[in-house]
């Protein structure tokens, strides 16, 4: 657990400069504020929740802690959360695949449609399909022919059953034609290590984990699973560019609470953690680290979206027969 605070001396100064530059609204809370994280220390949300924890802090004037509760697929965390008081001073720091794809897969104690409430969008990962360095395929069509030519031998990893990483790999079978099998592992890093010593051939992987190791040429990038190009890879064109319009798995990291904080509240945090993000600072932080731009939606729209992600999955998982992990 990290504590981002100051000294009375600090935080006096800081309380004296908020009063002139941030509005009354945008400062919800009174007491230190409670970030939960459904990731281990240094993983993809743990990284955007202490570059914008430390932000935040100075722009509420009241120290931010980050809370790494990982595990049971985001549930013990999203748990966590909806035990602690209404009142607004615990968050949750989460990227959407949590909320839209986990509870298709795995038995979990929420509902993410009724039990939590999206507020803000720090932050987009989009996904790119990669390959190893041996692959001899240099662009999608090539990847597709290659596929063809061998037939039942070509396999994909993906960084757990039931996450997009699987879905945008069954979803490329489908549309091209493709018999591929599916490798999961737990998590991308591992399945990242893998298809880099080209022991698995291609993966859907996220661009966060994935960008460097594209740049550093340790893996080939085919295109880019989301409906724009990402400014990480400008000249790598998406798969809906390609034919393929269906591989749009581009999933945000943001801020939930529970139901239960009334809606003022949840406005005001909003407002707040919406003009941390804008902070030139924060925003340099995480395009460095692979992010995309969050984008201005409101919690509501953030609501139907996660309903429409939601559904979409659940739609992914009928139509593979994907089954529910134990």
């Amino acid at each position: 657990m990290t504590r981002f605070s100051f000294s009375p001396l600090r935080r006096t100064v800081c309380a004296a400069a908020l009063a002139l530059t941030l509005p009354a609204a945008h400062a919800w809370t009174d007491k230190p504020v409670r970030m939960v994280v459904p990731a281990p220390a240094g993983g993809t949300m743990d990284v955007v929740a202490r570059i914008v924890a430390e932000q935040l802090a100075a722009d509420i004037g009241q120290p931010v802690v980050v809370e790494n509760k990982p595990g049971a697929g985001g549930a013990i965390a999203v748990q966590a959360m909806l035990a602690a008081p209404a009142d607004g001073n615990t968050i949750m720091m989460t990227a959407s695949n949590i909320l839209t794809e986990i509870p298709h897969v795995m038995k979990t104690a929420f509902d993410p449609l009724k039990d939590v409430k999206p507020v803000t969008v720090i932050a987009r990962a989009s996904m790119v399909l990669i390959g190893a360095p041996n692959v001899p395929a240099k662009d999608l069509k090539g990847v597709i022919a290659w596929v063809k030519a061998h037939p039942g031998t070509v396999s994909f990893a993906s960084y757990s059953a039931g996450t997009s990483s699987h879905y945008a790999g069954m979803i490329l079978n489908q549309k091209a034609g493709l018999d591929m099998q599916h490798v999961p592992f737990a998590g991308s890093p591992p399945a990242l290590v893998q298809v880099m010593g080209g022991q698995i051939p291609l993966m859907f992987d996220g661009m966060a984990t994935s960008r460097k190791m594209i740049e550093g040429g340790k893996v080939q990038a085919y295109g880019v699973a989301s409906k724009k190009r990402s400014p990480h890879l400008p000249n790598v064109p998406t798969l809906a560019e390609q034919g393929y319009p269906d591989l749009d798995f581009s999933n945000w990291v943001g801020i939930i609470v529970a139901t239960s904080v009334p809606s003022a509240v949840v406005q005001k945090i909003n407002a707040a953690v919406d003009k941390t993000a804008a902070a030139p600072k924060v925003r340099d932080r995480l395009l460095g680290a692979g992010f995309d731009a969050g984008g201005d939606e409101t919690a509501e729209q953030m609501a139907q979206s996660l309903r429409a992600d939601f559904e979409r999955n659940a739609a992914i998982v009928k139509a593979f027969d994907i089954k529910l992990n134990p």
